[in-house]
């Protein structure tokens, strides 16, 4: 494990094997260093916490009662079992789970405003009453950060997760899109559903789409033999749609259900907004946001 402050004497990193954190409390100098401390305390020994349960967390979640015994791990396990019967291990919830149990550690020193603790685009959000919101940058073209815009989440909010997956993710996909941004009131659900809503943004047997078996890309996947996305062609506008409309019915009956606010659906070009997304729109042009060119 390795941890120091970054070069702007704001936010500290924390490394362990897989896991890169940053950690950004606010407030007085005292409650941040407090904070800091705290968050380093608890990152201490969480990546081998994790792995003496990894068998069962690389196994789908089964209605029942949960057969997890650490406390991130449980977490995991919760927020993917609210989506069952559909497939997903609790996996699916590991970078939303372990960035809120770092900010939890935190969250209790007295004065702090704000904070997050961001894992890999996961991030875990906390904001005192009457805080500062929180801007954060959905991007999808690193040649323009700007596009298509900004997320502004703000005390009143009930957001406290957010989380990103997609094709051309870190990790692998079942789907097509090229970015799936979730909001939700915690960022292991948020992570959990951005996972199954970018599975859900797909055109199965379109013969423009590559797949492979996830585990002759990643013998240790969780994924097994299913195949997993590789490459996308160019898809004509028609398919697109088609393919952003299949991911707003999952995400329109997530919300439904109460396990999200919103979600920023991304394809080749295209950018559905679905539900409670409080977006500052950089572009010019854009009318409604439901459907952007970016």
């Amino acid at each position: 494990m390795h941890h120091r402050l970054l070069p702007d004497g704001r936010r500290l990193h924390l490394g362990h094997g897989p896991i890169d954190l940053i950690v950004q409390p606010e407030g007085p100098e005292a409650a941040v260093a407090e904070a800091y401390r705290r968050a380093v305390a608890r990152f201490d020994g969480l990546l081998e916490e994790l792995v003496t349960e990894l068998p069962l967390l690389r196994q789908p979640v089964q209605r029942g009662k949960c057969p997890l015994r650490g406390p991130v791990a449980r977490r995991m396990w919760q927020a993917a079992a609210r989506f069952a019967p559909a497939f997903v291990t609790p996996m699916a919830g590991v970078a939303g789970a372990v960035a809120e149990a770092v900010l939890r550690a935190m969250t209790g020193v007295p004065g702090l405003t704000r904070a997050s603790v961001n894992n890999g685009g996961d991030i875990a959000l906390f904001l005192a009453p009457g805080a500062m919101a929180w801007r954060l940058g959905v991007v999808v073209d690193p040649l323009n950060p700007a596009s298509p815009g900004v997320l502004e989440i703000g005390a009143a909010h009930a957001c406290r997760g957010v989380a990103t997956s997609g094709a051309k993710g870190r990790s692998h996909s079942l789907g097509i899109a090229d970015s799936v941004t979730v909001l939700a009131t915690d960022a292991p659900t948020a992570d959990v559903a951005a996972t199954l809503l970018a599975n859900s943004v797909d055109l199965p047997g379109h013969p423009s789409i590559i797949r492979e078996p996830a585990q002759e890309l990643s013998p240790d996947s969780d994924l097994g033999a299913r195949l997993v996305t590789v490459s996308v062609g160019t898809l004509t506008d028609a398919e697109v749609a088609q393919a952003l409309d299949a991911g707003e019915d999952m995400a329109d009956a997530m919300r439904a259900a109460g396990h999200i606010l919103g979600a920023v659906l991304v394809l080749q070009g295209r950018v559905r907004l679905v539900g409670r997304v409080p977006m500052a729109i950089e572009n010019s042009g854009i009318s409604n946001g439901k459907l952007l060119n970016v």
